[in-house]
């Protein structure tokens, strides 16, 4: 299996290993659009790895903090006592970049930089660059993803 996030089309896509599609989800990619330096706030493009699956079990709607949960769960009215908090819930696909120099190592290094694929809160539109350089999902299609993928399955990012 691999993924293949088109950050264009907003969009990340499950395929099989037999090349087919399996699942197609929109997701949420930087406001700042795609680039690789630490500290941009943008979507690092290029081969990734899933280095580490977090959250296995928790609720939907958990929340993360410092890739541990913190007992809370997001609800509207719980957000709305938080305003402008970059929610982390229900499940975390922390990326580590495969290409030297590119979105390895140095100051373009995805995974130092926490790039994660991760569940957000239900009132966060989906199909347009909203994230801090994240990619987005929905957390039932998160959570969904979660159980198809293992540790070390390969995500593609590209414009």
């Amino acid at each position: 299996m691999h993924i293949r996030i088109e950050i264009g089309a907003q969009c990340l896509s499950l395929y099989g290993d037999d090349g087919a599609c399996i699942r197609r989800y929109p997701v949420s990619t930087a406001a700042k659009g795609a680039g690789e330096a630490m500290g941009s706030e943008c979507t690092p493009r290029g081969r990734h790895r899933i280095r580490a699956r977090i959250g296995a079990g928790a609720p939907a709607g958990a929340v993360f903090r410092g890739r541990r949960r913190t007992g809370e769960v997001w609800t509207p009215a719980f957000a709305a006592r938080h305003p402008g908090r970059d929610w982390i819930l229900s499940r975390i696909l922390w990326l580590c970049g495969e290409e030297p120099g590119r979105n390895r190592g140095g100051t373009v290094d995805s995974m130092r930089r926490y790039i994660y694929i991760h569940g957000t809160g239900d009132d966060q539109p989906m199909g347009e660059p909203r994230s801090h350089g994240c990619v987005r999902m929905r957390n039932r299609d998160l959570i969904e993803l979660f159980e198809l993928v293992a540790a070390g399955t390969v995500v593609e990012i590209s414009e």
